[in-house]
């Protein structure tokens, strides 16, 4: 895929992921998500050659100073992977992401270990990851599951969960049962009009 494709890719996620997303220019110009992933989009190529890994981490800390999100340039990093608000989003070193990922701001894929093996979390493909969620160690979260806000994950989980708490459990999604709106709109009252 051209680098003019993915870029198109990627902000056609950012508008299908944030209903303020108003239009490409001015999402490409203002949205920091999409600044971190382009960043790390070139510092991970940077770091498939040992000569440049230097140089991969220095670029990648100057993202983090610039957008306040930190993506080691050895993570493996799926396509369509969206960071709404983006600031303090931490993604570590053997983290691996799939396709059509959302994660919000606040969010760390870390690791609860100091030896030099795989020490951060897999993520797989149509995950969505709250606000302030913590996913700590070499675990794997399901493809299709979402991990709620400030959520502290330290377990695998399968696919298709929600996930949430602290330490956090999962139950299976109900896909049926979560498609129906919350509240009926036509049988909604604003309590705006009881003030």
């Amino acid at each position: 895929m051209s680098f003019l494709a993915r870029l198109r890719e990627d902000l056609e996620a950012a508008r299908a992921h944030d209903p303020a997303a108003r239009g490409d220019i001015e999402n490409g110009v203002v949205y920091s998500g999409l600044h971190a992933i382009w960043v790390h989009r070139l510092t991970h190529r940077m770091w498939q050659v040992a000569a440049l890994r230097f140089p991969a981490r220095v670029l990648s800390q100057a993202a983090r100073f610039l957008t306040g999100i930190e993506i080691h340039p050895a993570a493996t990093i799926g396509r369509r992977f969206f960071i709404d608000h983006g600031m303090g989003v931490v993604i570590g070193g053997t983290a691996e992401i799939g396709d059509d990922v959302m994660m919000y701001q606040g969010v760390t894929l870390g690791g609860r270990s100091l030896e030099k093996v795989k020490r951060h979390p897999t993520i797989g493909d149509r995950v969505t990851i709250g606000a302030g969620a913590k996913v700590l160690g070499p675990i794997t979260i399901g493809a299709g599951s979402a991990v709620g806000a400030n959520a502290v994950v330290v377990k695998d989980t399968p696919p298709d969960s929600i996930v949430t708490g602290i330490p956090a459990t999962f139950r299976h999604r109900d896909s049926a049962r979560e498609t129906q709106p919350a509240v009926d709109p036509a049988e909604y009252i604003d309590p705006a009009l009881y003030i």
